[in-house]
């Protein structure tokens, strides 16, 4: 059998002619995990490279009335660290022989023309570590389509979701600095609706309190880098300066660290502390060296992805939380206060 020319695809019914098996069979040789003798998968592999054949991903979804797609939400002023997420997601995703659809919420409007695409997609699952409301989540539960919050959830809604406790952590960070010397400290605040910043800083507030420190200002960025030097700018002007400045995130820390350098000629730790929180890769470069507290990203994927295929296949599961410590990492940008 000649392979077919421009104007038809070869179909696996054309594979299973040219192999001498069944169409089942050839379906079973493209189906990660199935059942098949390597005399079987040789047969049908030479046919199938033969005939230029593919496997037809929308046809199979027709058939397992599984499309294999994910959708993902994530916020355009959510944490830089996303980028990772994304990354560690993508990855694992794709292991098992599922695609992302990725959707970036800019503002609440957004939020219901995704959710019409994620629907006229049908997709398999949803991974939100964007605002998502109540009705909103409902909505997809509603439709059968199973969704898992990243990094944040509802305080009074059952919901499915991965979660980072910072509280640990930030305990050993507020510690480390008051070992440091430090009793001052200026909070570098994320938008006031992000879920994530607003737990970040009690947690913060909370550690100071009770180790008997002071917050001489606290101002607010967008987690973005610029977002930084007018903060940073607002805390050095306070009725009493702090000695250590903490952000709601490695960007605004990163920020925070070269407008200390560039506009007040401060050295850091010299002269003032930073820490942050995510550790991003570009944080740890040689000119930051950064204090921070790093969320398990890559477990954190792996959790949202079992739970997500868990309710893919036994829609009937409860919602569940699975919640992961972050840690405090050591770097150069803390030292001793000067007052």
């Amino acid at each position: 059998m000649e392979p077919p020319g421009n104007k038809r695809r070869a179909t696996s019914y054309d594979v299973a002619r040219l192999a001498g098996v069944s169409q089942s069979a050839v379906s079973r040789c493209f189906k990660p995990g199935a059942s098949v003798s390597k005399k079987m998968r040789k047969k049908v592999m030479e046919a199938a490279e033969a005939l230029n054949y593919q496997p037809n991903a929308i046809a199979r979804g027709l058939i397992t009335r599984r499309s294999n797609l994910v959708a993902v939400l994530v916020s355009s002023q959510m944490n830089f660290y996303y980028p990772e997420v994304l990354f560690q997601l993508t990855d694992r995703l794709s292991e098992l022989g599922l695609r992302v659809l990725l959707f970036t919420i800019r503002d609440e409007a957004d939020v219901e023309t995704s959710l019409d695409q994620v629907w006229q997609y049908q997709v398999d699952g949803v991974i939100s570590a964007s605002y998502l409301s109540v009705d909103q989540h409902r909505v997809l539960t509603d439709r059968g389509i199973p969704v898992i919050m990243f990094n944040r959830y509802f305080a009074d809604v059952p919901t499915t979701s991965v979660w980072c406790d910072t509280a640990p952590a930030v305990s050993e960070m507020i510690r480390h600095l008051r070992d440091f010397g430090h009793q001052r400290f200026g909070l570098l605040e994320g938008p006031a609706h992000s879920m994530v910043g607003a737990d970040r800083m009690r947690n913060v507030r909370r550690a100071i309190a009770e180790q008997g420190g002071t917050i001489t200002a606290s101002v607010r960025g967008d987690y973005r880098y610029a977002s930084a030097s007018e903060a940073t700018q607002d805390i050095m002007g306070a009725d009493v300066r702090p000695t250590a400045i903490i952000a709601a995130n490695d960007m605004m820390a990163m920020g925070a660290m070269d407008e200390l350098k560039a506009v007040f000629g401060k050295s850091v730790p010299g002269n003032m502390s930073v820490v942050g929180f995510d550790g991003i890769n570009s944080a740890r470069f040689a000119s930051y060296e950064l204090s921070t507290i790093r969320q398990p990203i890559g477990r954190m994927a792996d959790a949202a992805i079992s739970m997500l295929i868990d309710r893919v296949e036994k829609p009937e599961l409860s919602p569940e939380r699975r919640v992961l410590d972050g840690s405090f990492l050591q770097g150069t940008s803390t030292g001793p206060a000067r007052v």
